[in-house]
């Protein structure tokens, strides 16, 4: 059985961005994000359970899911949140671990798994090592205001739902500096590839 390192991080603290860093390097990464989307695809059981709690009003022309719109509702409602969490946290996990299981049976040793509620979940069981990616709040919140074109109380609403980066940083084995330039970001993925992914 080979290792598996949990990536997390907070909104807008630069995730995505050292997630695809460790894609590059030829690492295997299994993405929540993409499983999340997987699991409430057209036809799937998950998306008939949002629709038969929410209602169809949530569903794009097409028959898919209003992502934005669902994503306006949950963030103001703490239990329509939990309920959508109940409906797809446990099929986003099986949907991870058999891509984890198929990794490892193409011989890899390492398997990311970028989760960005990983501690919030409480899915901490389901990986080895834990890397969060951290900048300051005052970045994450500058930074997340640019991105998504949000006033300060919309973006503070979006970053409060979730635990605070500088808690996640106390609890990961490894923290990801990404509060400066890109290369010096690099310059830590790949210190942190080379001493517990290639030792491996």
């Amino acid at each position: 059985m080979g290792k598996t390192i949990g990536l997390t991080g907070s909104v807008a603290t630069g995730k995505s961005t050292v997630s695809k860093m460790i894609q590059k390097a030829g690492i295997p990464l299994v993405d929540a994000d993409i499983a999340a989307r997987k699991v409430v695809e057209r036809g799937t059981v998950g998306l008939a359970e949002i629709v038969a709690y929410f209602g169809k009003e949530i569903l794009l022309a097409d028959g898919s899911l209003n992502r934005a719109k669902l994503a306006d509702i949950i963030f103001k409602n703490e239990d329509k949140r939990q309920k959508l969490n109940k409906i797809t946290h446990p099929r986003v996990k099986d949907y991870m671990l058999e891509e984890r299981k198929r990794y490892f049976a193409m011989g890899e040793k390492v398997v990311f798994f970028d989760i960005p509620l990983l501690f919030e979940s409480h899915l901490e069981s389901l990986v080895d090592q834990i890397v969060v990616v951290w900048v300051t709040p005052e970045t994450e919140l500058k930074r997340l205001m640019e991105r998504n074109n949000l006033k300060k109380e919309a973006a503070l609403d979006r970053i409060n739902s979730q635990m605070g980066i500088d808690e996640k940083a106390k609890k990961a084995d490894f923290v990801i500096n990404n509060n400066e330039s890109l290369e010096k970001t690099e310059k830590q993925v790949s210190a942190f590839i080379d001493r517990f992914v290639n030792n491996e």
